[in-house]
């Protein structure tokens, strides 16, 4: 079994999915899906400890051998991104029973877990292949169940925010997709380990240029980098709070793996940033999504919103630490995905939580809530925290190494610029701060309860892991760097 587990990571939730038409029965489903999500969880800690102490592992499927077979190959990076999507999934869904009764129409509650088990799928699928291929069809089973989610909200405006994502994502797929469609024309194999060996022989032509072009460019649609962000800030705000808090943590962090993929691995970083001006532009569109962004969630009046444009500036600090194109560089990204993905996570559910007992994420509806509901509010003030950057929260050692990168790149400017960032992070956060504790309640509005305990148990979990790994780094910044080490040929 455990040589299997490489595939098995990716089947048992795709297998999984349809089963939960035949349950039918909403708590039993639940259930089900909840035991398929911490059994890829933990397959995903296995597959870590594994690689850790052994090396890349390649599974391949019937027994061909790549190139003429399809392989997965789990190394170091997405060993990484597994435990990082698995993870979320399966502390997320423990709330989705209670969330979903109030989001979701009783009908289609089943129909939820088997898209969510699909999505989930999809997304491990794309980081665990070895196939450049399998990543398109992977990715177009993430996307489209991704879609199906976000309309299952009862907001009409969630039907036109999931059309929005529809197209840019479908957009981005056509792309990533001519891009591979190049490269098979020019090396004859969808193998990235091989396309990696038989690229440089035709690097220069402009077919190659035109594939690299292609594949960047959907995969910036994908990750909502500025200005290629439209899609997302309507389909977090009128997204199902579940679906907001899975895609948040997990959606975008595949898409930067992607990046990180393509660039480092298959085309290789001599062409990625030496041939092409890839460092300039991406630090600019870096530091312009933080600064865009983080400003117009300042203006924002719906607290979905609020924190879906803070999701684009956080996109923004994980592509200036990629651009850096160093080891401490990448190490500060990937150590992003890991942390943004515990924040978001819980500061999405904690809003689940409130709209569960109000009915709405508006930020004038918060009055008082800080005395109403004291460990809902005090999760978003921790996860708030958090995205600023305070000591003793995951976000300060995500911009701690982002700081160390561009300093020791001679990048000073860079670096005042990410702490400005992080100023404008304080104004937002302090915006709902002020309005649930230093306003009183709406008047004539009934007393209101705290959340439920199938809400508080994960977004604490949640919470409690953004306090220790801002304190025990050992595993976040281990892996991290280890992975860092390996993509630039300095690691074992």
């Amino acid at each position: 079994m455990l040589a299997h587990l490489a595939v098995l990571q990716v089947i048992v939730p795709l297998m999984a999915a349809p089963f939960c038409l035949i349950l039918k029965r909403p708590r039993l489903v639940w259930l089900f899906a909840l035991i398929v999500s911490g059994t890829a969880f933990l397959i995903s800690i296995t597959l870590l400890q594994q690689v850790m102490a052994s090396g890349t592992l390649v599974y391949e499927m019937g027994g061909w051998s790549a190139p003429w077979g399809i392989e997965y190959r789990i190394d170091k990076l997405n060993s990484y991104l597994l435990l990082i999507i698995s993870g979320i999934g399966a502390v997320v869904l423990l709330a989705a029973h209670t969330s979903i009764q109030k989001e979701i129409p009783e009908d289609r509650h089943t129909l939820f877990y088997s898209l969510y088990l699909l999505s989930l799928a999809g997304l491990l699928g794309i980081v665990a292949t070895g196939d450049a291929f399998n990543v398109f069809v992977f990715l177009e089973i993430s996307a489209l169940s991704a879609y199906a989610l976000i309309a299952l909200g009862k907001d009409r405006r969630a039907l036109w925010a999931s059309y929005q994502y529809l197209i840019m994502g479908t957009i981005g797929a056509t792309f990533i997709l001519i891009g591979i469609g190049l490269m098979y024309q020019m090396t004859g194999t969808l193998n990235m380990d091989d396309l990696s060996r038989r690229l440089p022989e035709v690097a220069q032509t402009r077919t190659v240029f035109t594939a690299f072009a292609f594949i960047i460019v959907g995969v910036c649609l994908k990750l909502a980098l500025f200005p290629l962000h439209l899609w997302l800030p309507n389909a977090y705000a009128y997204a199902p709070s579940i679906v907001t808090a899975f895609m948040a943590a997990t959606a975008t962090k595949v898409a930067i793996y992607l990046l990180i993929r393509f660039t480092f691995s298959v085309f290789g970083l001599s062409f990625s940033f030496t041939t092409l001006p890839l460092q300039m532009l991406f630090v600019v569109l870096g530091l312009l999504g933080i600064f865009v962004a983080s400003t117009a969630a300042i203006y924002q009046k719906n607290v979905k919103h609020l924190f879906a444009y803070s999701s684009i500036a956080q996109i923004g600090y994980m592509i200036v630490g990629f651009s850096i194109s160093t080891v401490t560089g990448l190490t500060a990204t990937l150590l992003h995905l890991f942390n943004h993905a515990l924040m978001k996570s819980a500061l999405f559910l904690a809003l689940g939580a409130v709209v569960y007992r109000i009915g709405s994420a508006q930020l004038s509806q918060f009055q008082g809530l800080g005395r109403q509901m004291p460990l809902t509010m005090a999760a978003i003030v921790v996860g708030g925290l958090s995205l600023i950057g305070v000591p003793l929260t995951v976000g300060f050692v995500s911009k701690w190494y982002l700081i160390m990168a561009a300093i020791e790149n001679g990048w000073w400017p860079v670096a005042v610029l990410i702490l400005l960032g992080s100023l404008l992070a304080i104004v937002y956060v302090w915006r709902i701060v002020e309005i649930a504790y230093f306003k009183a309640p709406l008047s004539g509005r009934e007393p209101i309860k705290e959340a439920p305990l199938s809400f508080l148990v994960p977004i604490w979990l949640l919470v409690s892991a953004n306090i220790y790994f801002g304190v025990d780094t050992r595993l976040s910044v281990g892996v991290a760097r280890a992975a860092a080490q390996s993509l630039f040929g300095a690691g074992p």
